[in-house]
């Protein structure tokens, strides 16, 4: 059986957290962050090349109901401009993964240097939950 590579992706209105793992080991880590800018696309698809990546994970918003905002919208129409990579979007809830990466970072970095923490670790972070959430789900059954 073929090890898929996926990229996990946060994404925001500004940034972009970025997240890798693979169907054999099924850890997620985080990678960094990506501006949302004009190139954002031309930069995940060097990722892509780069990583050998097999599909891509995006995290949808959804609000405390489990309804889709106006976040998820532009998630969705952010991911249709991922369509030319001609990989597999797939959507995975991300319902609480920035509070609990911001929680996860603030554990590590103690509260004196809280304030440190760039906005991109917790991007990252976050796309790295999204991501292990998406491999614990879909290659536990294999």
């Amino acid at each position: 059986m073929k090890i898929e590579k996926v990229l996990g992706l946060d994404v925001g209105e500004k940034r972009i957290g970025v997240a890798l793992g693979d169907s054999e080991v099924k850890i997620a880590a985080p990678l960094g962050v990506i501006l949302n800018g004009e190139d954002v696309i031309l930069e995940i698809e060097k990722l892509v090349g780069q990583k050998n990546v097999d599909k891509i994970v995006v995290g949808l918003p959804r609000n405390a109901g489990g309804v889709e905002t106006q976040q998820s919208a532009y998630v969705r129409d952010f991911s249709e401009r991922l369509l030319p990579l001609n990989l597999p979007i797939i959507f995975q809830d991300e319902s609480l993964t920035s509070v609990e990466a911001e929680n996860t970072l603030y554990k590590l970095q103690r509260s004196k240097n809280y304030n440190n923490i760039a906005k991109g670790e917790i991007d990252a972070r976050a796309a790295a939950l999204i991501l292990q959430d998406f491999l614990e789900a879909e290659y536990a059954k294999k």
